[in-house]
């Protein structure tokens, strides 16, 4: 969660709420409430719009706290638009309980945007009965605490801290899985068990949406490790932790699964989402038999290992690292390419090239999708690598592995495309994505004449090198490092700067950069500190005269060079303008 802040400012709530020609504030069915009834109360300044999705997100939250609190008679709420139109303020406006500043002042709504720095929505201000800002960080601290925050103080949040941190050297089950009065998880027949039952079992923390396609994908293979373990007599138990919002999902998926969950749209579930930093779905966090966290997640070793993961343990996972380094020892093209009857590729025309064909060639399998704008910025830039590298070298090949989701779009971009691929929905994709870890596309990896992997970074060095990085290998590349040694000679091995005393700043290779000095686009080589991601121009690091006079070289730059196309991203996906992610 951010920092908690107050400005520390008092404001007075008549002046700041009134207009000249307006004493008043509004409800949703058109009622007035004067501004000077609020004397005395804790204020929520809340500044959101109909067209953002963040905000229509977190109103029902909001409104959920607002009810449980509004009878007390102490805090109000005042809905600050952003909307651009009345039509759109008055729907949105309906879906809250609280005040709002009438639509039509727009100046004293632009007025307290200017006031509390309102750069980006949600935004909670909370000020006190004094009318002094307690909190800007009202939307972090309504979604990690809920009613608890109030009343929203920076002690009340540190005092929540506190509760936290003791709770955490403290953990068990009972602290994770509790809530309030309730004490039990729910079976899918709605029959409940008490959370009592699971101590002393090792038990799985499934945080699971129902509608998102990695978890569907994924549940049907926990159900099987879980299957096993549990035919196995293991002491072992998995509860769902369900993210869904809307129940009748949520209710079809879990129907079918053997295990436990917390109920849907039950508080822990925002809680523990929270307490774990979940960062991605599917995520298994296993709980040991004494409570405490063994790893925050399995999921990944589930699909690779199944039910040999189990006990997911420090050992075990020691175990499976020595597997997995002697299956990569002994890693060839088929045995990454074949599966059952699948042993081929595909050329134009959809002929089937056998993969033993291609055994003792280097070959990039190219991650990449059509509708990716980073991808097709970087296809010229393979193909004209592709074709210089084939002309000297015929051993050399690219696979295109697809994220596209219709065969028009597929045929399109492969059309472009002077190489092989895997056919669009090819089941071994989702190995080959698991196997290599790709997160985003274009994803470049090398595999070498001997089948073994040799880099999962073959993007960025054709971006870097074009053709010149063939064969990818550690050994080839080690003469580029030696060539940026040799051009830096003379340079300062380390600098401190003025506008980065924290850390000394060294000579790096950076492909593409933005200088922390002028702000402006830099490539090929920066001083660098690599823990605060602090870039200098060489000019702006030693001064424009020395570095004109002893630039290095930056041949082979320009094929690194990447153009924004137009197109967004398909649902899933994050395009950030070189990578497209997995949302």
């Amino acid at each position: 969660m951010a920092d908690v802040v107050g400005d520390g400012a008092r404001h007075d709530v008549q002046s700041l709420l009134s207009s000249p020609d307006r004493d008043f504030l509004i409800r949703n069915n058109g009622d007035q409430v004067k501004v000077d009834s609020l004397k005395g109360k804790k204020i929520g300044l809340y500044f959101s719009a109909s067209w953002c999705g963040p905000c229509r997100r977190f109103t029902p939250t909001l409104v959920e706290v607002y009810n449980e609190l509004s009878p007390r008679g102490d805090l109000e709420i005042i809905f600050v638009s952003g909307d651009e139109d009345e039509e759109s303020f008055s729907e949105y406006f309906s879906k809250m309980p609280w005040l709002a500043i009438p639509f039509s002042d727009s100046d004293k709504r632009s007025s307290l945007d200017e006031v509390f720095k309102v750069r980006g929505i949600p935004r909670l201000v909370f000020l006190d009965g004094a009318g002094t800002v307690s909190t800007d960080s009202g939307v972090q601290i309504v979604r990690e605490y809920g009613v608890e925050g109030h009343p929203f103080t920076p002690e009340r949040i540190k005092e929540l801290k506190d509760q936290e941190e003791a709770a955490r050297r403290n953990q068990s089950l009972t602290s994770l899985l509790v809530h309030g009065s309730r004490d039990f998880v729910v079976l899918s027949d709605g029959n409940k068990v008490p959370v009592t039952e699971l101590e002393g079992k090792i038990v799985g923390l499934y945080f699971s949406l129902s509608t998102y396609k990695s978890c569907s994908d994924f549940s049907p293979k926990l159900r099987e490790v879980y299957e096993k373990l549990k035919e196995k007599g293991e002491s072992f138990e998995i509860v769902q932790i369900p993210l869904d919002e809307e129940e009748a999902s949520f209710n079809q998926s879990f129907g079918s699964l053997p295990w436990l969950s917390l109920p849907v749209k039950d508080r822990k579930c925002e809680k523990l989402v929270r307490y774990f930093d979940l960062s991605t779905l599917p995520t298994l966090v296993i709980i040991g038999r004494d409570g405490k966290t063994v790893h925050c997640n399995v999921a990944e070793t589930v699909e690779e290992h199944g039910v040999e993961a189990y006990p997911f343990t420090p050992e075990k996972f020691e175990q499976l690292a020595e597997i997995e380094k002697k299956r990569e020892e002994s890693q060839t093209l088929e045995s990454i390419l074949i599966s059952g009857d699948l042993d081929f590729v595909i050329g134009k025309e959809g002929t089937k090239i056998p993969v033993s064909d291609l055994v003792g060639k280097t070959v990039l399998l190219y991650f990449s999708a059509h509708w990716c704008p980073p991808c097709r910025a970087f296809l010229p830039v393979l193909t004209e690598a592709y074709e210089k590298i084939k002309a000297k070298d015929n051993a050399f090949e690219v696979i295109f592995i697809s994220s596209d989701k219709d065969q028009t779009a597929f045929d399109d971009y492969f059309a472009e495309m002077p190489w092989l691929a895997l056919p669009l929905g090819d089941e071994r994709k989702k190995y080959l994505n698991r196997k290599f870890k790709v997160q985003g596309i274009p994803t470049l990896v090398a595999i070498g004449s001997t089948g073994r992997t040799v880099t999962t970074e073959a993007r960025d060095l054709i971006m870097e090198h074009g053709a010149d990085a063939y064969p990818f290998s550690a050994e080839h590349l080690k003469k580029f490092e030696e060539q940026f040694k040799e051009s830096i000679k003379g340079w300062p091995e380390k600098l401190k700067h003025p506008l980065h005393e924290e850390h000394e700043l060294v000579p790096a290779r950076r492909r593409k950069y933005n200088c922390d000095g002028c702000d402006e686009a830099g490539e090929a080589w920066s001083y660098y500190c690599e823990e605060c991601d602090f870039d200098l121009h060489p000019k702006c690091a030693v001064g424009e005269e020395k570095a004109a006079k002893n630039e290095p070289d930056e041949d082979g730059e320009a094929a690194g060079e990447e153009t924004k196309e137009g197109g967004d991203a398909k649902e899933g996906w994050v395009c950030d303008g070189e990578v497209c992610h997995k949302a």
